[in-house]
């Protein structure tokens, strides 16, 4: 990585903020948002299922609705550009066929290879604990969270993450399958309205141990 590239990222990491308050005339394009959605899920996955599923909030009518499942946030979700929920997709090996198929057929894996993880991974899925795979897409979708939060700050927007929310009634809202997929945050994105405020982080020293 070019020293430019690796300043231009650093810039990036330590100038986030989570932004509670965002210019409401600026709205971003559908265009654009899909493609800071498409940098995102680059964001790796156990065993590439990919599990993240992203609702984009926009309207007005829709963030209505919204208003009250949210009721700490809700600067946030009035000046926001848009509101993302993530969701966890808990019947994300659904899509194997399709993933590995494709890597396939762009010649990113052998087709033995293919057939190979698949017999595996269906065993595993078929006998893997709930909780376990409950967990696994847990930090998939922080995975894809955080990166999606770094993609809009290199398009120039801010975001706030969002945990504290009603999850059963915004799956409801959104019409999203409570059995299948596991509401994870929601994240304000937008232009910001504020410089937001730094935050302390412990030293690396009260944290880390080498051994």
């Amino acid at each position: 990585m070019s020293k430019s590239l690796t300043n231009d990222f650093n810039d990036i990491v330590l100038q986030r903020r989570s932004i509670r308050e965002y210019d409401p005339n600026v709205k971003i394009s559908k265009e654009e948002m899909a493609d800071i959605l498409a940098k995102a899920v680059r964001a790796p996955s156990s065993v590439n299922m990919q599990p993240w599923r992203f609702v984009v909030i926009e309207t007005e009518e829709m963030k209505e609705k919204l208003k009250p499942l949210v009721q700490f946030n809700q600067k946030q979700l009035d000046t926001s550009s848009a509101m993302i929920a993530i969701f966890g997709d808990l019947n994300n090996f659904d899509y194997a066929e399709e993933i590995y198929g494709t890597a396939v057929e762009k010649g990113l894996m052998p087709a033995e290879v293919k057939e190979k993880q698949l017999s595996f991974l269906t065993e595993h899925f078929g006998k893997v604990a709930p909780e376990v795979n409950k967990r696994t897409v847990l930090i998939d979708g922080g995975l894809v969270s955080m990166q999606l939060m770094l993609i809009a700050r290199s398009h120039g927007y801010d975001t706030n993450p969002i945990g504290g929310f009603d999850r059963e009634a915004v799956a409801e809202l959104l019409k999203m399958d409570k059995t299948r997929y596991l509401p994870i945050m929601l994240l304000s994105i937008g232009k910001a309205a504020e410089e937001g405020y730094q935050s302390v982080r412990l030293p690396v020293e009260r944290i880390t141990e080498w051994v």
